[in-house]
């Protein structure tokens, strides 16, 4: 396993990891399951009770509201901390499949186990200018087609009213939903667009059903919006890994997702009293 996991570093076509040999594959089952249970696979259960909660309310989904970023204290210092501190504890699982894939690698390769683990993600590419251009370009054919699939899962009655930000207009507010976008495009794109994909193929499943359940899987944690954002993500789900897998890593899809949330969250922060007020939004 080692060896495969080594060369999928330097070649483009990531991530095409040789299959695990049979007695290596339980172990690799049991990771997959108990670190989506930790993670994603966690949140999408919560998140499709909250969606069942909230469309056999009275009014269902066209009548719910969730907020993204709430805040947990009316001290704004005291608020502040806490929002730091879930960033940082946000970050956890993406320093362990890091550490996974380095350690499941390290038999064959130099250097320490997270660098390698970077490495085979990707990672590596992050703070290339080609990467943050392809990035830019991803959110763009993302975020825009998403504003109007929102739009029309209000008009349609499928989407719950979401609120990207629920923290005062203070200044320091704006870092920590850059920090907020940040911690969301690493944990989700390390996790479900590049540890999970490795893992998948290496249980020998075929690119159909990686495509499949790693889209499904997105847009499931996404159920608490609504119909229409676990469409949305879906496909953003099969377009991200289709590029990861040309692109060779998640990098690219970290640069994209970062500023589509950030432009969503500091966008509301900004401007979203005005968009709410003259109906534009809401």
């Amino acid at each position: 396993m080692g060896d495969a996991l080594s060369k999928t570093a330097t070649n483009r076509g990531w991530p095409e990891a040789a299959p695990a040999h049979p007695p290596l594959r339980a172990r690799l089952r049991a990771e997959v399951w108990i670190v989506l249970a930790l993670t994603f696979g966690q949140s999408g259960v919560y998140a499709l009770l909250s969606l069942i909660n909230k469309a056999t309310n009275e009014g269902g989904l066209s009548a719910s509201s969730t907020t993204l970023n709430q805040s947990v204290s009316a001290k704004l210092w005291f608020d502040a901390i806490v929002q730091v501190t879930g960033i940082a504890f946000d970050l956890v699982p993406v320093a362990l499949v890091i550490w996974l894939l380095g350690a499941s690698a390290g038999r064959a390769a130099s250097g320490s186990g997270m660098a390698q683990g970077a490495r085979l993600l990707g990672l590596d590419q992050l703070c290339r200018p080609r990467t943050l251009v392809r990035g830019l370009g991803l959110a763009a054919v993302i975020g825009i087609p998403g504003l109007a699939l929102y739009a029309a899962g209000r008009a349609l009655g499928i989407t719950v009213n979401v609120v990207p930000s629920g923290l005062d207009g203070s200044w320091w507010n704006l870092i920590v939903l850059l920090g907020s976008a940040a911690a969301a495009a690493l944990s989700e794109e390390t996790v479900v667009a590049g540890w999970l994909v490795i893992r998948l193929r290496q249980l020998a499943w075929g690119w159909p059903a990686v495509f499949a359940a790693t889209a499904l899987l997105r847009g499931s944690y996404h159920l608490y919006q609504g119909i229409g954002p676990f469409v949305g993500n879906v496909v953003m789900g099969l377009v991200f890994v289709w590029f990861a897998r040309r692109w060779g890593g998640v990098a690219t899809l970290i640069i994209g997702h970062f500023t589509i949330d950030a432009v969503a969250f500091v966008g509301w922060q900004l401007a979203g009293g005005w968009l709410t007020s003259s109906g534009l939004l809401g």
